[in-house]
């Protein structure tokens, strides 16, 4: 594929992305409108090349959504105390496979600190994007049970 005709289907892409149409359809749409043959992980590949902070749209995207589901404000705000208050490490798979990584995801510590967590093709696993203090041992081993469960749904 020449470079003017990737970058016509990448400005499609983007500009169907925020309009929040699924990849999947993309896919069917860039075949469609620009007579090409590429797959779901093709579109995966030119949709991670794009300039959009995917990890704001999932928490913009979760947040529309529980604020759909909460009945009124102030149920709101009890939950969001008692989660603040329950002391547990909370681990997030992300649906979008980062360039170079097998699986990724959030974390967010007991002891409120937060991470951006992967594993990498070979295995690795690795923290990146700290904000707070650095989290204890008791901290990683909570997270790494967490993760397992959140992996492996709790075997």
């Amino acid at each position: 594929m020449d470079k003017a005709l990737e970058n016509d289907i990448k400005l499609y892409m983007a500009s169907r992305i925020a309009e929040e149409v699924s990849l999947s359809d993309i896919q069917n749409e860039v075949n469609e409108k620009f007579a090409q043959k590429l797959t779901y992980m093709d579109i995966r590949i030119l949709a991670s090349g794009l300039d959009i902070d995917w990890q704001a749209r999932a928490k913009a995207k979760a947040e529309e959504e529980n604020a759909a589901s909460q009945e009124t404000p102030a149920q709101e705000e009890n939950a969001a105390d008692e989660n603040a208050s329950d002391g547990k490490t909370v681990v997030e798979v992300s649906k979008l496979m980062r360039p170079g990584t097998a699986l990724s995801g959030t974390v967010k510590f007991a002891s409120g600190s937060t991470a951006d967590w992967y594993i990498d093709q070979t295995g690795r696993l690795g923290l990146e994007n700290l904000v707070g203090e650095k989290p204890t041992q008791e901290d990683i081993q909570q997270f790494q049970v967490e993760l397992e469960k959140a992996v492996y749904g709790g075997r």
